[in-house]
């Protein structure tokens, strides 16, 4: 029984994804919902109580999972820590890039107008990703790799750096996907940047 109520769960988020990404949030109701996924609205509520939290459900479901392999794989005992960097900065973009990260992120921006909605998904989403970087990058500087600041705000340098050559062009629809040799290129000068920023002390 479990293992069928979980299958129509995942059914239910796959369906919601298609009308999601199809409609708009605002725009989409649970009716249409069950409509695609051929199901009533007593079952569709059973497992979720409001389309806000299937929303959220579909956004995080999309990008926790590899999220949370990149941030496992962050190794502050690499001799390089430059290349601890990179590494870091190579699966956060190849993930924000992806093409189904891309159309999940805009969906987002475009239609999340209510406050505790965008709260909701900050807060299991970037934030979460913000204070385990920050904590390694507070160990860096314990370590005397990276000079004494505030880890968090070092945090948003390195993903603004990370992101700051391609961002208006993924806002204006510009780019699809990064192409390898353009992204480790970015990466790499990103990385520069922040290293010369945060070089210790002398």
């Amino acid at each position: 029984m479990r293992t069928k109520s979980e299958a129509r769960r995942q059914a239910i988020l796959d369906s919601a994804t298609v009308v999601f990404r199809e409609t708009g949030f605002e725009r989409t109701s649970m009716a249409q919902i069950c409509e695609h996924m051929g199901c009533s609205k007593a079952t569709l509520y059973s497992y979720f109580e409001s389309k806000e939290a299937l929303f959220v459900e579909v956004v995080l479901q999309s990008t926790l999972g590899e999220f949370d392999a990149l941030m496992a794989s962050m190794d502050l005992q690499q001799q390089d820590f430059g290349a601890a960097l990179e590494g870091f900065g190579r699966g956060l973009l190849n993930l924000l890039y992806s093409p189904h990260v891309q159309a999940v992120r805009r969906l987002v921006v475009a239609d999340v107008g209510r406050a505790e909605l965008g709260r909701r998904l900050y807060e299991a989403g970037p934030a979460r990703g913000e204070a385990v970087v920050a904590e390694f990058l507070r160990d860096a500087m314990e370590r005397g790799t990276l000079r004494r600041a505030d880890p968090r705000v070092a945090t948003r340098h390195l993903t603004g750096l990370l992101e700051a050559e391609w961002i208006d062009r993924f806002l204006f629809h510009v780019i699809e996907e990064l192409d390898p040799a353009s992204l480790n290129e970015t990466v790499r000068r990103a990385v520069e940047v922040f290293l010369r920023a945060y070089a210790p002390e002398p």
